[in-house]
């Protein structure tokens, strides 16, 4: 099901919230691996979203999200293994020529 809502609450530190809708009585347990934006994956309290959501007991909640939005346009689904904007790293390794033999 796809609904609209708005984030009752939101846990960064553990990363997950609860989004409350018409759809959703009692509330829809949100987990940060379901807020499909680019970058750092967060909602915030009283924020409006549009959510799909699954009947699905989840810490004390009828209904869990599967995916979360904040535009207007649902964005396409990352598929896993697809780089996040979220972070990023390089490695770059150089070695040092070994000193001639006998030399120092």
């Amino acid at each position: 099901m796809t609904s609209t809502g708005i984030v009752r609450t939101w846990n960064a530190d553990e990363g997950w919230g609860v989004i409350d809708g018409p759809d959703v009585p009692g509330g829809c347990w949100v987990h940060f691996s379901a807020v499909a934006v680019d970058g750092y994956r967060e909602l915030a309290g009283g924020q409006r979203v549009t959510f799909r959501a699954e009947v699905e007991a989840q810490d004390g909640f009828d209904y869990r999200a599967v995916k979360v939005w904040t535009g207007d346009t649902e964005p396409d689904d990352r598929r896993d293994g697809e780089p996040s904007a979220a972070y990023g790293s390089s490695l770059t390794v150089t070695f040092d020529h070994p000193p001639a033999a006998g030399g120092h």
